[in-house]
C-alpha cells in the first residue's frame, strides 16, 4: 500500500482524544486532523457515551482511516475514573469493530516507550516527540490529542506502516 492512514485514540468520557497521521511511501508522515471529542459533565453517560458514538463516526467518515490503534486502559487509583474510560473504551471499540476496522491496543508504556525510548517519559517529552516526529512548528494540544496521535505513530512503527 502506498499510502496508509491511521486514526488514534485516547479514550475518555469527559474528553476522548483522537488523532488521525497518514504515512506514504518515501514520504514524511503528517498529521491529517487531530482534537477531542468532549462531552458535558453532569450529563447522563448514556448521552456522553452517545456523542463519542456519533462523533466517531463522524471523523471516521471524514477522515477514512484504515486502521485504528487505542490506548489500553491503566487503572490509576480511581476506580470510578477507570470506569467511565472502560465504558468510553468499549464505545471506540463497538464503533471500530461496526466500520470494520483492524484494531490495535497499545499500553500507555509501550506507547513512551516507542516514542522516546523510555517508558516513563513526561507529557511534555510526549508532545515534543510527537511534535518533532510529524515535523510540526507546535506541540498538538490539548494532551489528549497528542496522546492520540502517540498512539498512531506507534502502530505505524510497529508494523512498520511508515515503511511499507
Amino acid at each position: 500500500m502506498a499510502k496508509k492512514r491511521i486514526l488514534g485514540v485516547d479514550p475518555g468520557t469527559g474528553i476522548c482524544g483522537f488523532g488521525v497521521v497518514e504515512f506514504a511511501l518515501h514520504k514524511k508522515p503528517h498529521m491529517v486532523t487531530a482534537g477531542v471529542i468532549s462531552t458535558p459533565a453532569h450529563t447522563p453517560l448514556a448521552d456522553r457515551l452517545m456523542d463519542i458514538y456519533d462523533s466517531l463516526n463522524q471523523i471516521i467518515d471524514e477522515t477514512q482511516p484504515d486502521e485504528v490503534s487505542i490506548e489500553k486502559l491503566f487503572f490509576n487509583q480511581n476506580i470510578t475514573t477507570g470506569i467511565s474510560v472502560a465504558e468510553a473504551r468499549g464505545v471506540v471499540l463497538l464503533v471500530m469493530k461496526q466500520r470494520k476496522l483492524p484494531i490495535s491496543e497499545y499500553t500507555p508504556l509501550q506507547i513512551k516507550q516507542s516514542l522516546t525510548g523510555y517508558g516513563r517519559a513526561e507529557k511534555k517529552q510526549m508532545q515534543e516527540m510527537v511534535r518533532q516526529f510529524l515535523g510540526m512548528k507546535d506541540v498538538v494540544k490539548p494532551d489528549d490529542a497528542a496522546d492520540a496521535l502517540a498512539a498512531a505513530i506507534t502502530h505505524a512503527m510497529m508494523t512498520r506502516a511508515a515503511y511499507s
